[in-house]
């Protein structure tokens, strides 16, 4: 069910309180305008009219893959229902965890928050606009010359996470993960990480580890285990 609102706060705050409500999960939420809307650490998302905002909830259960892993799955149903409507799907890219690239751009960006059982996914796509950021290059699927209704976007987004989180919940994190890989930016591309405790380290993209974490190949040979942090691709690469 996609329930749709014309202008809320943010839709990943509404639908955590919702949760404390019992809502069931495969509940849709989406609004035409977000006015706090909010990405990764705490940056706002901006939010006009025309892109996609929305948020879906997953009730973890006994046995599932760790919750945090949906946040592949998410950017491998985003990916699939997002190439539908793009001819060029070749020019997409993953980049971890759960960014979409579309021709080395922020296409998209997706935030989990818990709250007891249910993981809340908020999910936010550039279709007519995108931002200028300082930081990154964005661009829109507007930008691309393709025309995508949120509305539409949303119903194809929906029947492709329901498909993907039955494959995570009966077959593991196995097909999600080579998924991921099969659609990321190649191995090999450098990439600098910033972590959580401010300090960044640079690396050659060296896949992931059986747990979805990110694997970074350093000068030395060492290889690290990236758990949490801001990932970019490096200038020229």
């Amino acid at each position: 069910m996609i329930h749709t609102v014309r202008e809320t706060g943010s839709t990943n705050a509404d639908l955590l309180s919702l949760a404390q409500s019992g809502v069931a999960e495969g509940y849709w939420l989406r609004a035409e305008r977000q006015v706090a809307g909010r990405g990764r650490q705490g940056r706002h998302w901006a939010s006009p009219i025309g892109n996609f905002y929305a948020s879906t909830l997953v009730r973890v259960r006994r046995g599932d893959p760790p919750a945090a892993t949906l946040a592949l799955l998410a950017a491998v149903a985003l990916d699939e229902a997002i190439g539908i409507f793009l001819a060029d799907h070749v020019a997409m890219a993953l980049k971890w965890p759960n960014d979409l690239l579309l021709a080395g751009a922020k296409l998209s960006g997706i935030l989990l928050e818990r709250i007891d059982d249910a993981v809340v996914i908020g999910i936010g796509v550039n279709l007519a606009h995108h931002p200028d950021l300082p930081d990154r290059a964005t661009t829109s699927l507007a930008a691309r010359g393709v025309n995508v209704l949120p509305s539409t976007l949303g119903e194809v987004l929906a029947e492709s996470m329901v498909r993907w989180l039955t494959r995570w919940r009966g077959e593991g994190l196995a097909p999600v993960r080579a998924r991921w890989l099969a659609r990321a930016h190649p191995p090999g591309t450098a990439l600098t990480a910033r972590l959580p405790d401010g300090g960044s380290i640079e690396g050659l993209f060296d896949g992931l580890d059986a747990d979805g974490a990110l694997l970074l190949r350093l000068a030395s040979g060492e290889r690290r285990v990236i758990h949490a942090a801001d990932v970019f691709l490096l200038e020229g690469a």
